[in-house]
């Protein structure tokens, strides 16, 4: 039985590699260096920064994702209002930070981050926030518009979602020239 499930695990992976391929050069490194900030993986400013606008992002972004342990603690097991309140209000918070870095360029690559920092719970709970987010005053009308008209119908009225974890999670890649490959 373990051996019928591996086939379908390793589709679903190729699936999430093939939707973070299609996102933009520039979607893909934001998702990493917020992977490596959010899952403490890395030195974000040592890996990621190119100059000190950069690093200063990167130490924004640092400070608004303190919240994500508490966003993951709040997200409810059920749909009920009561539940949802002490969430939303965080959730849409680093939303609005991320959606404002102008680097998630639809609902898809927002979604693919989101499940990754925070888990396949959090799946129900991400077309409001994303919505909230995205309509809020800070992000220019060109872009409120681009954003919220890339969330499908299907997304904003799902009548149910996956618990099924992400499995591909992006990190960085070191570049190998071409003459130091191993024989």
């Amino acid at each position: 039985m373990g051996t019928r499930a591996r086939p379908a695990d390793g589709a679903l992976t190729l699936a999430e590699l093939k939707e973070f391929a299609s996102f933009p050069a520039a979607t893909q490194r934001y998702i990493r260096r917020s992977l490596d900030i959010g899952l403490e993986r890395h030195d974000a400013i040592e890996l990621w920064s190119r100059d000190i606008v950069e690093s200063a992002s990167i130490n924004a972004q640092t400070r608004i994702y303190e919240r994500l342990p508490e966003i993951r603690a709040l997200v409810p097991d059920d749909s009920g209002l009561d539940a949802m309140e002490p969430l939303m209000a965080p959730l849409v918070t680093v939303s609005a930070f991320d959606l404002g870095q102008d680097r998630l360029v639809s609902f898809g690559s927002y979604r693919f981050l989101y499940e990754r920092l925070i888990g396949a719970s959090v799946r129900p709970w991400l077309p409001g926030a994303f919505c909230a987010a995205a309509a809020l005053p800070h992000l220019h009308p060109d872009k409120r518009r681009v954003l919220l008209q890339s969330i499908s119908e299907a997304a904003a009225t799902a009548i149910g979602w996956s618990s099924r974890e992400p499995s591909f999670y992006p990190e960085w890649v070191e570049k190998v020239e071409a003459g130091a490959l191993p024989n």
